[in-house]
């Protein structure tokens, strides 16, 4: 489980939503987190999955850890995947934060 910067971040990052099954559809929710590559987005709600990235918290101010995409990228490259983003055989690991957890010896 993520742990947020502060009780407002975890609480609009988890917000639930009755209304829709996917988070991105739901109008109420502006922040999303992905635990994958560690980084925080503000949602455009545009219809796709897209986000502005952001460094501070815009609740208590903390700096955000730094995004570890390009960590991912070139670690699932240099293991021989050409696009990792669309390749359905990608190790399990990397399909959530086990990957970049296993350096620190976390769980």
């Amino acid at each position: 489980m993520a742990r947020h910067c502060c009780e407002d971040m975890a609480r609009h990052v988890e917000k639930p939503c009755i209304e829709h099954t996917q988070p991105l559809d739901c109008p109420d929710r502006v922040i999303k987190y992905s635990p994958v590559f560690d980084e925080y987005g503000l949602i455009i709600h545009d219809g796709g999955s897209a986000s502005y990235s952001i460094l501070y918290c815009p609740f208590c101010g903390m700096k955000l850890p730094a995004s570890k995409r390009d960590r991912w990228f070139d670690e699932l490259e240099a293991s021989g995947f050409d696009n990792p983003s669309l390749d359905d055989d990608i190790p399990e690991i990397y399909r959530s934060d086990a990957w970049y957890r296993r350096d620190r010896g976390a769980h």
